[in-house]
């Protein structure tokens, strides 16, 4: 009995113990198979690395106020060199790929500074490529191109191929590595090229072991000479700003904003690139690849530009300047803006000559030389004097401080005798003048009676509260004008000239913007392109612009109606008449002559319409254009293209919007 009851005792023992021994297997199969399956599954495929590489995200689109395209994506087809599927005939992958593109006369990526023919040497003005070569060749300061030559042909290993074609596939097998090429960075061969060409290379994709054909967003322009100097451009990363961009998540093949809105918006039209990871094995091979992140297209910037406006303005300028020319006239370029009266929102800043983004790089040199300077943003950094334009200004200054009463009149006798020592002359003989008559007939001896009145401290003082001489806050660059900075209030030469708007010189933007400030009343905005930043699909809006109030011009209603209804008086019955006299709308203005030594004198305009309820201010400066009234029409198209094109309608190439 005692032995029955030991054997049934470890019966039991054993019994628990197995029991035990299957929940821990089973608990342990359930971990494996359910739990944690993906880690062992990762286990049990044999990989042994994970890595990932870049999906690129689209750019943001960029366009007008009224949503139409000015700056979008189009599908288009790069060859890509994908380094997780690289074999060992990567030199006869390359001469394949290099023959092929010039079968078909299309360009590839070389950025090795050697020459492209026997005998081989440093390209010139290469100086800090070579230095990079050099250094990527850990070779000698001294090292001749010959040099170079050799240490590529043993490091990548031709000797079997000829001279020539040596020279292709190590300037491709270079930019590789100047590319930081991995997995992580693959190697764009050749951008943009053509269908055909895309065909062959797919044809041909069982020879090419690593390279693709991939599909990928291309900026385009709806109109590549609209408001080019404004809209910019895009283009690669300089090796300067390589480690900066880098440091940022960029890849070396990124295409950035480089001026104009697309510099100034880079953070929010670059978008999120997305992420394809790659599972290795032990010899590097690819096990398989997902995509585990999900690019994100760029952000939509609404601009504050108006395509009609803009379009009639470069137009227009054309027109005027080439019907000046036909006349026998000096006139060689112009420029005009338009902002809105209550927020300084620039509707439209159009110049001539312009030129085509399109062709731009092809044609730079001639550009660059081209004396009328077609790259010039005239609208924001062309710096004039703004002539008889001025005078408002001084208007309001001087009834402001009680140094002219409505009602006086002043007798112009045409020259100015105050002062011994500069006595300059007035364009007629006006005789007795109020301010209404003096700014519609512009005449300069009532001016420099005003000016002598204020003196010049007080004059600049006024000057800047309109924002002359003054950055105007807009994002594209602009200039901040020559203002001169008198010492005293004192009196001279000096102050008589920058009384009709000699001496100091200030931009067609700040121009527009004084005259918006006038018009409204004495509110001066910061000048802004941007109405707002949206999601790619406008669903969202991220950023919005509110006007921005820089300062306000103390004017009594008495004295700045009295100024309005002298610009008024311009274009019923003054010197603007001829441009304006019969519009349909009562248009407030002011013409201006503004001299330049030695040549023709230029043409200057400013306007704010409608009269009574003003909503657009404008100014057009035509460089050596004689006149005033000759860039009245300018205004006059501009004015048309507000208030009377259909700009409001839907355009064919309004952006899908979602509605919630």
């Amino acid at each position: 009995m005692p032995f029955q009851r030991k054997s049934q005792t470890q019966l039991t023992v054993l019994s628990v113990i197995l029991i035990i021994t299957i929940l821990l297997f089973t608990s342990r199969i359930y971990s494996i198979q359910i739990t944690n399956a993906e880690e062992f599954t990762d286990k049990n495929d044999g990989a042994s690395a994970v890595l990932t590489s870049v999906l690129k995200a689209p750019r943001g689109e960029i366009l007008d106020c009224y949503g139409r395209q000015i700056a979008i994506n189009r599908d288009g087809y790069n060859i890509v060199f994908n380094k997780a599927y690289i074999g060992d005939n990567l030199n006869d992958v390359i001469l394949t790929l290099v023959n092929l593109m010039e079968s078909h006369g299309a360009e590839w990526k070389d950025t090795l500074p050697l020459t492209y023919e026997a005998p081989y040497s440093f390209k010139a003005d290469s100086e800090s490529d070579i230095d990079k070569m050099l250094e990527i060749l850990e070779l000698a300061h001294y090292a001749t191109a010959e040099n170079c030559f050799n240490e590529m042909v043993e490091r990548y290993e031709l000797e079997s191929y000829t001279t020539e074609e040596m020279r292709k596939i190590m300037g491709i097998r270079y930019s590789m590595t100047a590319a930081d090429f991995s997995i992580s960075y693959p190697f764009t061969f050749a951008e943009d090229i053509p269908v055909e060409l895309m065909r062959k290379v797919s044809e041909s994709s069982f020879r090419l072991n690593g390279v693709t054909v991939d599909v990928v967003p291309f900026r385009e322009y709806t109109d590549t000479s609209l408001a080019v100097n404004l809209i910019g451009s895009v283009g690669p990363i300089f090796k300067e700003d390589w480690e900066e961009y880098k440091a940022k998540g960029y890849s070396y093949d990124d295409k950035v904003g480089k001026s104009g809105i697309e510099k100034w918006g880079e953070e929010y039209l670059r978008g999120t690139d997305g992420e394809i990871t790659y599972r290795l094995d032990t010899e590097g091979n690819i096990i398989s690849k997902e995509v585990t992140k999900e690019p994100i297209a760029g952000k939509t910037i609404m601009l504050t530009l108006d395509k009609t406006m803009q379009r009639k303005a470069q137009d227009s300028l054309s027109n005027i300047v080439r019907e000046l020319q036909s006349k026998g006239g000096s006139c060689i370029a112009g420029t005009a803006v338009a902002v809105r009266i209550d927020s300084a929102q620039v509707l439209c800043a159009a110049n001539y000559p312009t030129y085509d983004s399109a062709t731009m790089n092809k044609e730079y040199e001639a550009l660059a030389s081209n004396p009328a300077k077609p790259l010039t943003n005239r609208a924001f950094q062309g710096v004039y004097p703004i002539g008889s334009t001025i005078k408002p200004i001084v208007a309001i200054a001087a009834l402001e401080n009680n140094k002219y009463a409505l009602g006086e009149t002043i007798k112009c006798v045409r020259n100015y005798a105050f002062f011994a020592d500069y006595q300059p002359d007035c364009m007629h003989y006006h005789g007795h003048m109020n301010l209404k008559m003096a700014l519609s007939k512009s005449c300069n001896y009532f001016f420099f009676e005003l000016g002598r009145r204020l003196g010049a401290m007080t004059l600049t003082d006024y000057f800047k509260q309109f924002g002359l001489g003054v950055k105007t806050g807009v994002e594209v660059d602009d200039a901040k004008g020559i203002i001169i900075e008198p010492k005293s209030n004192g009196v001279g030469g000096d102050t008589l000239q920058i009384s009709i708007g000699q001496m100091n010189a200030f931009t067609p933007l700040q121009l527009a913007n004084y005259t918006a400030t006038l018009a409204n009343g004495g509110t001066h905005y910061k000048a802004t392109l941007i109405d707002s930043v949206v999601s790619y699909n406008m669903s969202e809006t991220y950023k919005e612009i509110s006007p921005e109030v820089v300062n306000t011009v103390n004017m009594s209603d008495t004295n700045l109606s009295a100024v309005k209804e002298g610009m008024l008086s311009v274009t019923v019955d003054g010197t603007g008449r001829a441009a304006l006299g019969d519009y349909p709308i009562r248009v407030g203005g002011k013409t201006g002559t503004s001299q330049v030594q030695g040549k023709v004198d230029h043409s200057v305009f400013v306007a704010f319409a409608p009269f009574d309820n003003p909503e657009i201010a404008i100014s057009v400066v035509l460089e050596h254009g004689n006149s005033g009234y000759s860039a009245g029409s300018v205004v006059r198209d501009i004015l048309d293209a507000y208030f009377y094109a259909e700009s409001n309608s839907p355009a064919e190439d309004m952006p899908f919007v979602v509605l919630d």
